[in-house]
């Protein structure tokens, strides 16, 4: 279907991939992994032909359809959210028009030789149009609309009047119900709750069904929709058979191997250099030097690609709080809207926070966890009712407002010695390199940083310090399944108590011990990790 045959492909001085190939074939499933800056977004674009290559070639069947999501979503406006979804089919509602003219041009008088012609066309066009599914679009769009948490009460809402993350659910709405043949979906998952997210693991999954190639920092979701990961990393494009777990064990068992292979040839490079070192001067064994000399030459060297170390960083034990963290009693919140009406968000929550809780805050997108977490910490006023912070609390508070608050002309290093200014510069350069901030990467200034480095960094800070209360908003969205692994570690290891919202699966079922459910308006409380909630509540499909 498509063909990518020794690919090159710079960027400056820097080499993205040398020589590389790989093919998407006909319902295929895969997911594009590697570091940051490997080229991931590249191949995404080369393929789209919004990038040429250095040298290499690309193939691609002449009729393909290819739909591209990134996090660039552009400028949307003047339609409605279900007109926006269905203008990405441009081509298929003009084939629709196409058919409806031809079928009225048949009902006039014409000689055989135009009918014939006529219905040709007709056949033609009308082929392409059920093979882009253009008969049931409409139907389509409102599907995935729904899936993607849009209702029908939302359909006739103007674009212009959605938040940035529910433009960004529209223009995947508007990717899958192209239906295309090949399917690049660069984090599909960014802004998705867990219902959003299920819902599109299923579509993907059972109803789509041409060839699939994505990025995700989802490592559940990687798991259960791919069968094969090409990974772009060190200057080229691997693939291996399986999904991302399995890739994980496969690529260790690789490089175990290839670093046997570099020892051995290292032995046998190192004897044969003695040799020659030990008899070059010999006329005697000339003709051996030099035989040995011209095999040396032509073996191919074995290089170890490069491997980020990752820093383990003691974390210091945060100081010992009250048993009673938070006390929630009644706690209500309202907006007061523009009408002077008050919109509740929550009301009555009463329960207890106690010392070494590890709590998901969950509910669907509106629900209002976000919001109960700013009421606890004090970053918004109660409406009703209270919550009162025990004795001996150090708290932590991270959202993705906390990135906009970071100093834009600070460095890595300087941001986290501001955090912990009693600190070694031995010990805040180890904090920083555990968050994967190593070598000159501590020197790099906050607004030339990545939304999941900024995330990284505030991370540090909080971690760093003796908090013994973190509340969590969200903290692993921008993260990549490496950062999240790290942050995983560092949450596990902490002692003191946590309140988390997340929509990473695997994140939760790792961390949690009790879940707060909000749900219209009201809080429940399950006394159990994240697996134990699902089963109570029926979700289990949502493991």
């Amino acid at each position: 279907m498509i063909h990518l045959t020794d690919i090159t492909k710079q960027h400056g001085n820097r080499v993205l991939f040398k020589n590389a190939s790989f093919q998407i074939l006909p319902g295929s499933r895969t997911g594009l992994v590697g570091p940051n800056g490997a080229g991931k977004s590249t191949i995404f674009r080369i393929i789209t032909g919004e990038e040429g290559l250095d040298s290499g070639d690309i193939s691609c069947g002449k009729k393909t359809v290819i739909g591209y999501f990134s996090q660039d979503v552009g400028e949307m406006s003047g339609r409605s959210a279900l007109e926006e979804v269905i203008s990405a089919s441009e081509v298929t509602v003009k084939l629709g028009e196409q058919i409806r003219t031809m079928e009225a041009q048949m009902c006039e008088p014409m000689d055989d030789d135009e009918m014939a012609s006529l219905l040709e066309r007709y056949g033609n066009v009308q082929q392409e149009f059920e093979h882009r599914g253009g008969y049931d679009l409409e139907s389509r769009a409102q599907a995935v609309l729904t899936g993607l948490g849009i209702g029908p009460n939302d359909y006739a809402n103007p674009v212009e009047s959605f938040s940035g993350g529910w433009k960004m659910r529209i223009a995947l709405a508007k990717i899958l119900t192209l239906n295309p043949d090949v399917l690049l979906l660069d984090e599909p998952t960014n802004h998705l709750d867990v219902e959003s997210i299920i819902w599109l693991e299923n579509w993907l999954a059972e109803d789509y069904q041409g060839a699939l190639v994505m990025t995700s920092h989802d490592r559940d979701f990687m798991n259960r929709l791919v069968n094969r990961i090409v990974e772009v990393a060190a200057g080229t494009i691997t693939s291996y058979s399986g999904n991302y777990d399995f890739y994980l064990r496969e690529r260790e068992i690789r490089r175990e191997q290839l670093e046997a292979s570099y020892k051995r040839q290292q032995d046998m490079l190192a004897k044969e250099e003695d040799f020659i070192a030990k008899f070059a001067a010999r006329a005697s064994h000339a003709a051996q030097v030099q035989s040995r000399v011209k095999k040396l030459e032509k073996i191919e060297r074995i290089v170890l690609p490069a491997e980020q170390k990752l820093v383990r960083f003691e974390f210091s034990e945060p100081p010992r709080s009250g048993d009673d963290v938070i006390s929630l009693q009644d706690l209500g919140k309202s907006w007061t809207q523009e009408n002077g009406t008050e919109k509740p968000v929550f009301s009555g929550i009463s329960g207890m926070v106690s010392r070494g809780d590890k709590i998901a805050v969950v509910g669907v997108n509106g629900a209002g966890k976000s919001t109960f977490l700013k009421t606890i910490i004090g970053d918004t006023s109660t409406s009703y009712g209270s919550a009162t912070i025990g004795a001996n609390v150090h708290s932590g508070y991270f959202s993705q407002h906390s990135m906009e608050l970071l100093n834009p002309q600070k460095t890595v290093f300087e941001t986290v010695q501001d955090a912990l200014p009693m600190q070694t510069i031995g010990v805040l350069r180890n904090l920083c390199a555990a968050f994967l901030f190593q070598g000159d990467d501590v020197d790099k200034r906050v607004d030339k940083l990545s939304g999941g480095e900024k995330a990284r960094l505030i991370l540090a800070t909080l971690l760093g310090r003796p908090l013994n209360l973190l509340i969590l908003d969200e903290p692993t969205n921008h993260l990549d399944i490496q950062s999240r692994e790290v942050l995983l570690e560092s949450l596990q290891k902490f002692t003191g108590t946590l309140l988390l919202v997340s929509h990473d699966r695997h994140f939760l079922r790792s961390l949690i011990g009790k879940v707060f459910e909000i749900d219209h308006g009201k809080m429940v409380t399950y006394k159990g990790d994240y697996e134990y909630y699902l089963q109570k509540t029926g979700r289990d499909h949502l493991a």
